[in-house]
């Protein structure tokens, strides 16, 4: 039965944060908000609670997951990134992006793309995922909960602690997250891609 914090979305209680980090880092899953819609989240090295988002999700080895980073010094610990790529990451972060990039070799092979050796890093804007991140002092691997065969991801707390507190560890209640996804933009090629439209203008991108 999965718990239920009512966390304030300007300012988090410290209380709360420090418990919902603790479920993390014990191999919890948890739902957690974001600036654009909810997300699923566990500790980076943990294989048995990533299995448990794989199966809630029925997603195969083919999806990227995404690195929930706190701020542009973790993205550079655990992504390959020149000069001209890092100045475009600083402009645009925290924000409603995901970017695909050449991982390094701290990350665990299981998250990333098994044939292009890729991983989505993003910053989020969200004052309640931005206090876990720094609390937790490194990334929650992430991917948006949109439950398979659903048009949106779920963005009410109280439907998702209705629906799956028997699959999850903690719903973080944080208010109504939206219903648009992120932004995904491949980095790792000559010029920006596109991957997915989402809530993030890719206009920028263009122009660079």
């Amino acid at each position: 039965m999965a718990q239920f914090f009512q966390i304030h979305p300007d300012n988090p209680q410290h209380r709360l944060v420090v418990q919902a980090t603790d479920i993390v880092r014990k191999g919890g899953v948890i739902a957690y908000p974001t600036d654009s819609a909810y997300a699923l989240g566990c500790h980076i090295g943990d294989k048995a609670a990533l299995d448990r988002i794989r199966a809630l999700r029925q997603l195969d080895k083919h999806h990227n997951f995404t690195l929930m980073c706190r701020d542009l010094s973790e993205l550079s610990t655990y992504a390959k990134v020149d000069n001209q790529v890092y100045r475009m990451l600083k402009n645009h972060t925290p924000g409603q992006y995901t970017f695909i990039l050449e991982a390094t070799s701290e990350v665990p092979r299981r998250l990333l793309h098994p044939k292009r050796k890729t991983i989505g890093l993003r910053v989020p804007d969200n004052a309640i995922a931005l206090a876990l991140l720094e609390e937790l002092g490194e990334p929650i691997m992430s991917v948006t909960l949109q439950m398979p065969g659903d048009e949106y991801p779920m963005s009410d707390p109280y439907d998702i602690r209705d629906s799956l507190q028997h699959q999850l560890d903690l719903v973080i209640d944080g208010g109504y997250c939206g219903l648009d996804t992120t932004t995904v933009v491949d980095l790792t090629g000559d010029v920006p891609s596109l991957v997915r439209q989402g809530i993030g203008d890719f206009s920028p991108f263009e122009a660079a």
